[in-house]
Order: C-alpha cells, then structure tokens, then sequence
C-alpha cells in the first residue's frame, strides 16, 4: 500500500492541498468553513434541494477541450473524492470575465429569476453545466430539456416559469465558455501523483487513549489494486457516489470507519456491448448506466429521467444502487425484468449471481466479506420481448417510488411464452412475483389470465404502510400495472401507451378528454 499524501484537487485558479479534514468532511463543509466560499448554500443537507449544486471537473478524452463537466451535490460528498479533480463553484463563473456576470446569472437578472436568492447559486451552477453542454454541441435546449437539467433544484419562491425563461435566453448573446486548457494542465499534473491513501484525525469518534481516531481513506486506480484492498480489508465501508452513504453521516452522524473509494477504478466506469449483453462497470456512474441502458431498449428514457435528478445520477453508481439493496430502488426490478446477472468478484476470483437471486432479507444480499460487484450484465432483449416500465410516486421528479413495476412479456400464438414481472416497494426486497409469473405463462393472453395473475400477486406480496403510500394502495397499483400492461399489449385494438398515460391526460384540453 502506497504512503499517504494530502488531497489535491484544482480549485479558484490553483491546486489546493488539504491534509487535516476528516475522511468524511463533506465538500460543503469545506468550501463554506473554511475556503470561505459561502456562494454555496446548505439547505436540506441530503441532495434534494440544489442549493449546495456544484460542477466537478475530470479530465475526459472524449469531451470537449478533454473536460467532462458535471453538476454534483456538494453536500454528498466527502472531500477526499475530490482528489484529482477541479471544483467550481458559484464564485468561479462570475471570475471567467473579469468579475462580469456569466450568462447563466445575466439571464436570471434579466427574467428577473431570483427572489430570495438563496436556491439562486444552485440553479446557476446547473444552469452553467447545461450551457456548456450545448455550447460544445453547437446546440439549444428546448424547453422540456431545461425542466429536466434542472430536475434537482428546487426553488420555493419565484416560481420556475422565469427560471426557464433565463435558460433560454443565456444562449442569446455571445459565448462565454469556461477555459478547459488550464484546468486540464493542472489535472494532468496532479494525475502523476498516484493513487491517494489518505489518513486524517477524525474528531467526531475517539481512540482508545482518548485521541481523534485517525481513519484511512484509500482510492486505487486499478481494478487489481481494488481488489486486493477489498479482500484485505473486508471490514472497510465501499464507497462509490455517498448519494446514500453521505446521509448516513449528515442525518444519522453514523461512523463508516476507514473507507476504500471505487471511484477511481477506470475499468469498473466501462460500459460495451458485447456477445448479446450490455456490460456495464459497477462504478459506471448512475447518468452513465441509465443512457445506455435507454439507448438499448427506448422505453426506459422516462425511468432515466424520473430516477433521482442529474446531480444525484452524476455522482451515484449503478452498482452501488444495486448493492444497497434498498426495497424501494428502481434500478433492481427493471434489470431484473430484463434478466441481469451480476459479477462478483473477491481478490483475483470472480462468480456470476443471477439479479433475482442476489436479495436474501432486507438490505442482506450474496455479497460475501471482501467480495464487490464488478459489472453487471444486462442481456439485450430480443424483438419478441415486451418490455414496460413504471415508477409510481407522489412526485414525477425527484421522488422515491411508492411502487415501481418492471415487466417482460413473450407472447406466443396468443400464450404467453414467458413472463418477468418484478416489483420494488411491495416487499423487504424488490424481487419478482413468481405466483403471478405461473398464473401467466401457458395460458392466453386474456383478460381472464391477467385477472388470475392479479390475484396471485397476494400470495407474492403483503406489503407495508409507510408515509410514501400504504399497503391497500400498494396491492392495488400493483395489480393495476400488470391490468394496464395488458390493455396496451392485448391482441385486440391494444390502446397506445399515451392513452393509458395520466400525464397524457393531465396535458390534453378539456375538449380532448371529453
């Protein structure tokens, strides 16, 4: 193992150094305690409300000038993560010109985008990283683009209606783009330092003697290095993007001890197809998955755009998502639907799981000490497939799902051939309903079968009532899915999916209703 070195990372023009923060120390602790950088602003302190957004830069080949700009939560992550990258903040934008204001914060002057101006910083941070995006492409975001880019910040106030007016109009002048050229010089020197194993005093938990207990913070770059880590120190917390790991520490103030990052391991982010799979790096990040995925079966794009918001899915790993474990994660039921297997690997040995038998109990997988998901693999489905996906929540952005249902129906001559229908939100696990998946397959695809299926969902799942939906509500959506996914797939005058669409609905003129 290597020595440690302090944290470095490009920030306000030069390399910072920071050698006495906590492993854990969130970036939003640091830039507005002590870089004094207070443009940011907490307010949930759980990646929610935007107010805390800032853009991370990597270098990146393949972007343009070779640097990948994306808008983070600062609030989620720890700074060590950090290490070899550039940080920008509300500060920097408006230093790209002498102090004059940046596009992204001129229009909200001009549409009069700010009331209180407390979210104010976070939407221009988005605001700038969709600016640059488009400015690269010689393109303009419509409207709908705009409400999605800004799907993670929210504003109690001035309302979003001059927000997205002030998106339009930034690109109504001359450019003003952020200089890649030194950021990437920087980032290139501080790429030869090597990995970083950090060690710091961590003053919220104490040693035996007394003392801040000083805990490790390692960040290997190769995936041998990772593993060998990981089997050596199976009792050391995995981090990937701290989008729920980071609210252990806000919410809970829980101890993760040392913490071994796999957000450097360049092999564990590739996503390819190969073979008739989709092979995606567990440490490919949530934005990242979730494209390729849509580019491969076109009606996952709204699941893309409804899980979590940009910030969340630019930090946020696939493989985390699945090795959370969380009963209500959207990931889990649509990979299982379409019949994903995981890799795991532990030191220099690997083993595939199939995605439904990865879940033993609430939050308990197969995962054993010093083993880690390495790719998942995703078989691309087949022209006979019928693939549907629907997340329901009390919110259509940024919410967590009451019920999630992911379906694949192979139909036959009129029989149903095969069929995966997987839940999340109605049990301890997402896992697949294997009493309706019998009361499908063999029989025709009617009304009738589909009502037996429905009725076999009881006997798969007795779901709870929490503050998202309760379990009446639950059994019934469920059951509603799979009547909705046959009133769109039946063999006679099946209905488009807009017609089965509230937010269709919700969009049409009283006239087109009636």
């Amino acid at each position: 193992m290597s020595t440690t070195r302090p944290i470095r990372f490009f920030h306000q023009g030069a390399v910072r150094e920071v050698s006495d923060a906590a492993p854990t120390r969130s970036v939003l602790d640091w830039l507005r305690d002590d870089a004094r950088c207070t443009g940011t602003k907490e307010g949930c302190n759980e990646g929610d409300c935007g107010a805390c957004t800032v853009i991370v830069a990597e270098p990146d080949s393949g972007a343009p000038g070779g640097l990948r700009l994306r808008n983070m939560n600062a609030c989620l992550m720890f700074l060590p993560t950090l290490d070899g990258k550039a940080l920008l903040t509300v500060e920097d934008v408006s230093a790209l010109n002498s102090g004059a204001l940046h596009p992204a914060q001129q229009a909200l002057v001009d549409c009069h985008g700010s009331q209180c101006g407390f979210c104010t910083p976070g939407f221009v941070m988005s605001l700038t990283a969709l600016y640059e995006d488009h400015c690269a492409r010689g393109t303009r975001p419509d409207r709908q683009e705009l409400a999605d880019a800004l799907a993670g910040n929210l504003c109690r106030c001035t309302g979003y209606r001059p927000i997205l007016d002030a998106g339009e109009r930034m690109f109504d002048g001359a450019q003003q783009r952020i200089e890649a050229a030194p950021i990437v010089a920087a980032l290139d020197q501080l790429a030869a330092s090597g990995p970083l194993h950090y060690a710091a005093p961590n003053p919220a938990f104490r040693a035996a003697d007394g003392a801040p207990r000083i805990d490790h913070f390692h960040a290997p770059r190769s995936l041998d290095e990772f593993a060998a880590l990981r089997a050596a120190l199976p009792a050391a917390r995995l981090l990937a993007g701290a989008t729920d790991i980071g609210l252990w520490v806000n919410k809970q103030g829980r101890d993760l001890g040392n913490i071994l990052f796999i957000g450097e391991v360049a092999e564990l982010k590739r996503i390819e197809v190969q073979n008739g799979l989709l092979i995606i790096g567990a440490a490919a990040s949530l934005e990242d998955a979730w494209r390729a995925l849509a580019d491969q079966v076109p009606g996952l794009t709204e699941m893309w755009r409804r899980f979590a918001s940009p910030p969340v899915r630019h930090a946020g790993t696939l493989g985390g998502n699945l090795a959370n474990g969380s009963p209500i994660g959207d990931g889990a039921p649509v990979l299982m639907a379409l019949g994903a297997r995981l890799v795991l690997r532990h030191g220099e040995a690997e083993r595939e799981v199939p995605l439904d038998a990865f879940y033993l109990d609430y939050m308990k997988s197969q995962l054993a000490p010093g083993e880690f998901i390495a790719r998942i693999l995703v078989p691309l489905p087949d022209a006979g497939t019928t693939l549907r996906f629907w997340k329901i929540a009390k919110r259509y952005d940024s919410d967590i799902s009451a019920v999630c249902g992911a379906f694949a129906l192979r139909l036959q001559d009129g029989v149903v051939a095969g069929a995966r229908l997987a839940y999340g939100g109605l049990a301890a696990t997402v896992r697949r309903a294997a009493q309706a998946e019998a009361a499908l397959v063999g029989q025709p695809w009617t009304h009738a079968t589909v009502e037996a299926a429905v009725a076999a969902l009881a006997k798969d799942f007795q779901p709870l009532s929490d503050l998202r939906a309760s379990a009446a509500y639950r059994s019934r959506i469920a059951g509603q899915l799979l009547r909705r996914l046959w009133l769109e797939t039946r063999t006679e005058a099946p209905l488009p999916a807009a017609t089965t669409s509230v937010w269709e609905h919700a969009a049409a003129t009283p006239q087109e209703v009636a």
